[in-house]
């Protein structure tokens, strides 16, 4: 009402002086929305399970790449441990997060997060042994201290723990060490009888480390770790990142980085055909509350 009897009275003069004086501050609040939405980074976390300085190689030129792109700015966070990464993603703090295929399960249901693209290979887990130890099925492990990166530690955990307790009928007694090195370790020194990992991890660690192991067993595949966004994430957004990342995945220049992520042959995720079916396994009685 105010605005309308300035613009009703006055001389011309006036008049133009008040659209000039609102017109200002209309551009003015354009303008720190929009730098508002310029400088807002998107936060980027990933589970961990590498050292951070191997996170950090292999995520920031994607992301540095990314940004390029999609003309938005993102910024990496590694969690000190895989239960504080599950409790920032169950709390909804990422924007964008890398996790492990129950992890999206569970923010799923807790906070609705969205996968965008996967690595096509699956992912399956890995039981090591001492090479020597005289141990030859996960039935001989009944009873026996096997160490785990952490509870929720997808391929390197939850699902062998399911498996030994659901179809070997095997009660072990599970150690939570942290990493997937420290578990690799643990095995090899022989402070647990046996040690949960994935295959890229294995692979990762020095030779001495692999060669005082042997696989005991080798879980079923499912499809592997998606990077996820929240719901408040813009569906333009979304649908520009995920085009930039099967777009940057075919640069030369960005394969020895991504290998370490791993993205070997990146396609779209959904979550209805890739994640959804894990559902119906019960995996929530494996599941431990994260504590920090």
């Amino acid at each position: 009402m105010v605005v309308t009897a300035l613009q009703g009275s006055g001389s011309p003069s006036r008049r133009q002086w008040v659209g000039s004086v609102l017109g200002m501050g209309l551009a003015a609040t354009l303008g720190v929305a929009k730098a508002q939405t310029t400088a807002r980074k998107w936060a980027v976390w990933v589970v961990p399970q590498f050292r951070a300085e191997v996170i950090h190689r292999a995520w920031a030129p994607v992301l540095q790449r990314l940004s390029q792109v999609t003309g938005q700015s993102f910024a990496l966070t590694v969690a000190p441990s895989i239960p504080a990464f599950e409790k920032a993603l169950l709390a909804g703090e990422p924007d964008l997060a890398y996790q492990n295929p129950y992890h999206q399960v569970m923010s799923r249901r807790a906070q609705g997060y969205v996968p965008l693209v996967r690595d096509k290979k699956e992912l399956t887990g890995i039981l090591v042994v001492r090479r020597d130890d005289p141990i030859k099925t996960p039935s001989e492990l009944d009873q026996k201290t096997v160490a785990f990166p952490a509870p929720n530690a997808f391929g390197a955990s939850l699902w062998i723990r399911a498996l030994l307790a659901e179809r070997d009928k095997v009660a072990i007694r599970p150690s939570y060490v942290k990493t997937h090195s420290a578990a690799y370790r643990s095995a090899a020194s022989g402070l647990s009888a046996a040690a949960g990992g994935i295959n890229l991890t294995f692979e990762e660690e020095p030779a001495e480390v692999r060669n005082a192991l042997r696989i005991l067993m080798e879980t079923p595949g499912v499809p592997p770790h998606p990077l996820s966004a929240h719901p408040r994430v813009p569906v333009a957004l979304r649908d520009s990142a995920r085009r930039a990342l099967l777009g940057l995945a075919g640069e030369a220049e960005l394969r020895a980085a991504m290998g370490d992520i791993p993205w070997e042959n990146l396609v779209a995720a959904d979550y209805d055909r890739d994640y959804r079916p894990l559902e119906q396994f019960g995996l929530d009685k494996y599941v431990v509350k994260s504590e920090g």
